[in-house]
C-alpha cells in the first residue's frame, strides 16, 4: 500500500526517481537513490516490476517501488491489419497460421484413424469401426490433402510476411516512416513507437500521488515520464523540477528494426526541453547532447564510479571478499589478467581468449557469470576456449556486489577491455574502468574514444587497436612488463578521491540544491555506520 502524499516529506523534500528496469541490476540508479536519501532527501524509487504485483523494498533510506506495466502497446500496427496488398494470401496473423495448420493436421489424423478403425474391426479387435471405409473416405482425404496444402502456402505466406515486416525496412515502411518524421517532426514517436505510451500509463497515477518536488528521470524512456508528470504538476500549480539523467547516446544506439531509432530519438527531442537540469556519464556526451537538444547549458557530469564506503545495510549478510587468485587456482607469481562484465559479440571478449595463444603462461580470470541463466554469447566464448586449447587458463567466476568489485580483482595484474567500435562505447567511461582503477590495476584497453583518451593522458595503462588480436598481446605483454610503472599513475593527488560514488554523490546533491536552493542541506546528523570496502 502507499503512502499518503504528506507522510512521507522530510525538510529537503521529496523526490521521485525513475529507471526502465527492475533496479537490482543497475548499480548507478542504486547509488543515486541512496545517495540522495543520505543527503537528506524523501526518495522514492519507481521501476519496472517483473510480473503484474507490486514489489517494494528499501536502499537505505531510499524506498523502491516496482510498478506493473502492462503492453497492450507493444504490438506494432502492421500486425493488427490485413495482410493484402503485401500478401494477399497470408493469414491476418501468425496465431490464425498456426491454429489452422493444427486444425489441418487434426483432421488428417482423423480421417487416418477412422480408416485404421475399419480394419482393426474387421481383424477381429476390440472396439467398432469409425465411419470409416475406404469408398467413404475417400472424398475427405482428398478434400484434407488439398485443404493441407493450401493451408501450408498460406502459412507459409504469413511467415514471409512476417519476416519482412519484423525489421520495418521494406521501402513502404521506410516511405511511411520519413513520413510520419516529416509531418509530425519530434511527435512522431506517437506513430513510430507507440508502446511508449505504456510507461506513462503506467507509471503516472504513482508519480501524481507523490507530489514531488524533483523527479529525476534516468535514461531516455524515462525522460518523457517525468516530463509528463512535471508538466501536470506545473499546470496545477506546482513548480516541480525534471532532471534527467542521460545514460546513453540514442541516435547511436542499434535500432531493433526500422522505426526504432528514429521514434526513440523523436521521444527524446521532444521531453528534453522540459528538463531543468541534465546530468550524464562522460564529457564527451555531455557534448553530443547539449548540441543535439540545444541545451542552454552543458550537462553535468556524474561519473559511473563506484562506492568506496558501502553502508552497513547493503554488506549485511553477504558473504566476503573472495580471494580471486585462490578461486583460479593460480599462484602469486601467475600473470593473471581480469575481465569484468557481460559477455557478447561487441564487448571483443574473443580478443582476450585468442590473445592466450601468444601468451602460454597468462591466465585471464572471466567475472562474468550472472546469477541464473548465463549470457546467451558465453557458449561461443566456451566453444572458441576448446578449441584454442586454452581451457586451462580461462576462469569462468561468478559476479560480486558492486561495492567489492575493485577489491576482489585487485590481485590481478591488469585489467582488460576490449569493447569495439560503437557509438555509445566511444562517448562511455563504465563502471569497470572506475573499479579497475580503485583496484589500482594497469588498463589494456581498446582504442575506443573516451577510455582511450583517458588512459592515455593519465598513463594507467595501454592502448590497442580494437579487434586487432596481435596489437592487444602487445599492449598486454607492455603493461606485464613493467606493471608498477603504471600502478603510479594512481599516485596522482586527488585522482581517486574523484573517482568515487562519494565523490559523485556530491555533484549530484549539487544539482538538487542549486534547483531547489530554498531547500539547504541540514547539518548532518550522525552517520549511518559504513563498512570500509577495503577492510
Amino acid at each position: 500500500m502507499e503512502s499518503d502524499s504528506t507522510t512521507r516529506h522530510k525538510p529537503r523534500g521529496r523526490v521521485v526517481m525513475l529507471v526502465d528496469n527492475g533496479v537490482k541490476g543497475d548499480s548507478r540508479v542504486q547509488k543515486a537513490a541512496r545517495s540522495a536519501a543520505d543527503a537528506g532527501w524523501d526518495v522514492v524509487l519507481f521501476g519496472v516490476s517483473p510480473d503484474s504485483q507490486k514489489h517494494s523494498w528499501n536502499l537505505g533510506s531510499a524506498e523502491v517501488r516496482l510498478i506493473p506495466k502492462p503492453t497492450p502497446l507493444n504490438p506494432r500496427r502492421h500486425d493488427m491489419r490485413r495482410p493484402f496488398p503485401r500478401r494477399p494470401l497470408a493469414y491476418r496473423s501468425p496465431q490464425v497460421a498456426r491454429y489452422r495448420v493444427q486444425a489441418a493436421k487434426a483432421w488428417r489424423s482423423d480421417l487416418a484413424f477412422r480408416q485404421a478403425s475399419v480394419k482393426a474391426a474387421k481383424a477381429g479387435h476390440p472396439g467398432r469401426s469409425a465411419g470409416g471405409s475406404t469408398a467413404r473416405l475417400l472424398v475427405p482425404r482428398l478434400s484434407a490433402k488439398v485443404y493441407s496444402k493450401w493451408v501450408a502456402l498460406r502459412a507459409r505466406e504469413t511467415t514471409d510476411l512476417q519476416k519482412r515486416r519484423s525489421m520495418l525496412d521494406a521501402r513502404v515502411d521506410r516511405t511511411t516512416t520519413a513520413m510520419w518524421q516529416l509531418l509530425m517532426k519530434e511527435r512522431a514517436w506517437r506513430r513510430l513507437t507507440p508502446n511508449l505510451w505504456d510507461f506513462e500509463l503506467a507509471f503516472a497515477k504513482h508519480i501524481d500521488a507523490l507530489k514531488p518536488d524533483l523527479i529525476h528521470a534516468h535514461d531516455f524512456k524515462m525522460l518523457g515520464v517525468g516530463a509528463r508528470a512535471a508538466v501536470r504538476a506545473r499546470a496545477a500549480g506546482r513548480p516541480v523540477k525534471l532532471v534527467w539523467d542521460a545514460h546513453e547516446y540514442v541516435p547511436g544506439l542499434p535500432p531493433r528494426h526500422g522505426r526504432w531509432l528514429p521514434g526513440h530519438v523523436a521521444w527524446e527531442k521532444e521531453h528534453a526541453v522540459f528538463a531543468d537540469g541534465v546530468v550524464t556519464v562522460s564529457p564527451a556526451l555531455a557534448e553530443l547532447l547539449k548540441e543535439g537538444h540545444d541545451l542552454a547549458e552543458l550537462p553535468t557530469v556524474v561519473l559511473n564510479a563506484p562506492v568506496l564506503s558501502p553502508a552497513a545495510d547493503e554488506v549485511a549478510g553477504a558473504d566476503p571478499v573472495p580471494d580471486l587468485r585462490e578461486l583460479c587456482g593460480v599462484g602469486a607469481d601467475t600473470p593473471l589478467l581480469a575481465y569484468v562484465g557481460g559477455i557478447n559479440p561487441v564487448r571483443g571478449v574473443e580478443t582476450i581468449i585468442e590473445g592466450l595463444t601468444l601468451m602460454p603462461d597468462v591466465h585471464v580470470a572471466m567475472v562474468s557469470v550472472p546469477p541464473g541463466k548465463p549470457y546467451a554469447a558465453t557458449a561461443t566464448i566456451a566453444k572458441l576456449v576448446d578449441e584454442l586449447g586454452v581451457g586451462d587458463r580461462v576462469h569462468f567466476l561468478p559476479f560480486v556486489p558492486h561495492w567489492q568489485v575493485a577489491d576482489f580483482v585487485a590481485p590481478a595484474d591488469a585489467a582488460v577491455s576490449p569493447l569495439h567500435h560503437l557509438a555509445n562505447h566511444e562517448l562511455a567511461l563504465s563502471n569497470k574502468f572506475f573499479e579497475y582503477a580503485q583496484a589500482r590495476l594497469p588498463q589494456v584497453v581498446s582504442d575506443i574514444r573516451t577510455m582511450s583518451e583517458m588512459v592515455r593522458s593519465t598513463g594507467q595503462g595501454e592502448v590497442f587497436r580494437a579487434q586487432d588480436t596481435e596489437d592487444y598481446v602487445r599492449a598486454v605483454k607492455a603493461v606485464l612488463a613493467d606493471p608498477e610503472r603504471y600502478r603510479a599513475a594512481y599516485d596522482k593527488p586527488g585522482l581517486l578521491e574523484k573517482w568515487t560514488w562519494e565523490a559523485q554523490a556530491e555533484i549530484l546533491d549539487g544539482i538538487y540544491s542549486r534547483l531547489l536552493p530554498d531547500r539547504p542541506k541540514a547539518a548532518a546528523p550522525a552517520a549511518e555506520p559504513r563498512a570500509d570496502a577495503r577492510a
